[in-house]
């Protein structure tokens, strides 16, 4: 894992181009902190801070030349012995046990399409010295990042927002529509927007080529909705999909360096867990675990013992953050995260990580993605039974709706708030069901109130939903403080679930397979590695996430700092409501409390880093 940064610039002399590569690379040591060079071809200024993970020899430090092709690259690809195999038999030559000379070689042999062939997470650039050409590519779920600023025929990019922030075309003018998506919807990005006008992203699955003073962005892989629904019986769906994961966390273990598991005791993390314990039985496995204790905190470790009781090879470690540290951290948290913290959670994920770095590890596999591909939110179930609404199968949507009031011991209110919104969604389109939730931020919008357009990808609004989940809203916010928590502590993260060929079987299923009239969410997941994981996390049912107390209990007492809110930083908002919000806030109302989070944490943020 590693931090990249370039540009083109007709206007910057060498000399100029190196002081101002090493200030950005500076910026970002952290991504890379054991080698850091920088290469220039006259305006072509490409610089690399190294995270050795595989092949630990200098050889392999970039920026990597390989003939006429010079490469930064950050992430892994996994399957790099595979495609080194194929083309040792075309005629290839290799000098690094890197999967960076890998990746150059298949470009030379299958030019941009090279990308097809690898199973991994990359954000990377290759300069063709000949044609004078910058091929750049973005991994097919956006897993490592790759913003990018374009103006005129002058292109710069960069891992991280901070990198950019040195280059003196760099404009701070916010992009106030991303800003308040973040407060009301909880999204990091929106399509290429990012938090700064001037700012743009490379998409997940999309390639960008810099030729001639232009750039042009190509999409090289999507979800094909045109392939067939599985016909193989229960069984062998269940046989495929053990098989798919098995190979992916096989795949992502290949390291060079220590490697450890992020263990939440929830299915995802200890699916990953219970799998790197089968296929390495002999082998000592760290596990890291943030827990809470007190009135409204979450504390996971007896699911966790569930765990390293049937795999004693797993050895865990525990922490629990105190008020002090938490405050005491706060500000490098919050720098590190790029742009506002849009939830506690992310807080927790941060000591996540520097428990990990504390016992030595440098690789951690984490368990984000599943849920986004296998219906494991618990709205999915506002299209479920939507989807049966629609469909005019009403008793199939009332069955569901019952089995999910008693999985999660809902009372009569909140089953009635599942119904009206299962209802909403049963006449309603994504686009639809999407603005009306950002509209309930207009009251305290002065100016343009926005709108959110996600295209329909698929009839079936199950599978429309799930793909919007992956590519558009949640997964993104998700991978972007899994990237950046993970890298403030020079620790590579690795999600095996999102592994496109696991992802791809997934949208072959039925909705049945994924989602069960039960009620049971990741029904294949829990019942394909059944054999594997202990039973109760197997048959756990209830979906906590990364539950923190730091919206109320932290914004109460140890970082409550953050209410002291200078109105005049957020002046596009109606300060009057805004006030009032949060002086309700103050006085114990925590019904908005997660959205008076966002307002400080923005202030802060708009105070301290922008």
């Amino acid at each position: 894992m590693c931090g990249i940064a370039g540009f083109i610039d007709e206007n910057i002399s060498n000399n100029s181009g190196n002081e101002l590569m090493h200030k950005m690379l500076q910026k970002i040591v952290h991504r890379g902190p054991e080698a850091s060079n920088v290469f220039i071809d006259g305006p072509v200024v490409l610089g690399h801070n190294r995270l050795k993970i595989i092949d630990l020899s200098d050889e392999a430090n970039q920026p990597f030349v390989y003939d006429d092709l010079v490469i930064i690259f950050n992430g892994e690809v996994y399957n790099y012995i595979e495609v080194k195999a194929e083309l040792i038999k075309l005629g290839f030559h290799f000098r690094t046990q890197s999967d960076t000379e890998v990746i150059c070689a298949a470009y030379k042999f299958w030019g941009d399409n090279c990308v097809k062939h690898f199973m991994g997470m990359w954000a990377l650039a290759i300069w063709d010295k000949t044609n004078k050409r910058l091929f750049c590519s973005r991994d097919r779920f956006g897993i490592k990042p790759f913003y990018y600023i374009s103006k005129g025929e002058d292109f710069y990019f960069a891992s991280e927002y901070k990198a950019l922030k040195e280059l003196p075309v760099f404009s701070n003018e916010l992009n106030l529509e991303q800003v308040n998506r973040g407060l009301q919807m909880v999204w990091a990005s929106y399509k290429e927007e990012t938090y700064y006008k001037q700012l743009n992203q490379l998409l997940p699955a999309h390639n960008l080529v810099w030729e001639n003073g232009k750039i042009s962005t190509s999409r090289y892989w999507d979800i094909d909705f045109n392939e067939p629904v599985s016909h193989l019986s229960w069984g062998e769906k269940k046989e495929k999909f053990f098989s798919l994961f098995k190979e992916s966390v096989q795949m992502h273990s290949r390291s060079d360096v220590q490697n450890g598991t992020c263990l939440s005791g929830g299915l995802d993390s200890s699916a990953i867990s219970s799998m790197y314990s089968t296929l390495f039985p002999d082998s000592n496995i760290k596990s890291f675990t943030i827990f809470f204790e007190g009135k409204g905190s979450v504390d996971e470790r007896p699911f966790v013992n569930e765990v390293t009781k049937k795999y004693p090879n797993i050895k865990p470690f525990y922490f629990s953050p105190s008020e002090q540290q938490i405050t005491d951290s706060f500000h490098r948290v919050a720098y590190h995260s790029d742009i506002p913290l849009l939830g506690s959670s992310f807080i927790s994920q941060y000591f996540l990580m520097q428990l990990a770095k504390s016992e030595g590890v440098t690789v951690a596999l984490d368990g984000q993605g599943s849920d986004e591909y296998l219906g494991g939110y618990l709205h999915s179930f506002f299209r479920v039974i939507g989807q049966e609404f629609s469909s005019l199968h009403l008793f199939k949507a009332f069955k569901i709706l019952a089995a999910n009031k008693k999985m999660e011991n809902f009372g009569t209110g909140k089953t009635m708030d599942v119904l009206l919104k299962s209802i909403v969604s049963a006449f309603s389109s994504e686009n639809k069901i999407y603005n009306l939730e950002y509209s309930r931020l207009n009251k305290y919008l002065k100016g343009d109130k926005g709108r959110i357009h996600f295209e329909d990808k698929t009839a079936n609004p199950f599978n429309n939903f799930l793909y919007h989940l992956l590519f558009d809203s949640t997964l993104q916010t998700l991978l972007h403080y899994e990237d950046r928590n993970s890298m403030a502590f020079s620790i590579e993260s690795r999600v095996p679930f999102l592994d496109h060929r696991l992802v791809e079987f997934a949208f072959t299923l039925n909705r049945e397979d994924r989602i069960n009239d039960s009620a049971e969410t990741k029904y294949i997941l829990r019942d394909a590695l059944r054999p594997i994981l202990p039973k109760a996390v197997a048959e756990r049912k209830d979906k906590k996430g990364f539950v923190t107390p730091g919206e109320v209990k932290w914004l109460n007492g140890p970082l409550k700092f953050l209410l002291d809110i200078d109105y005049k930083n957020l002046d596009w908002l109606e300060d009057g409501k805004l006030k009032q919000t949060v002086e309700q806030y103050k006085k114990g109302d925590t019904g908005k409390a997660a959205f008076v989070w966002r307002v400080a944490c923005l202030d802060y943020w708009l105070k301290n880093f922008n």
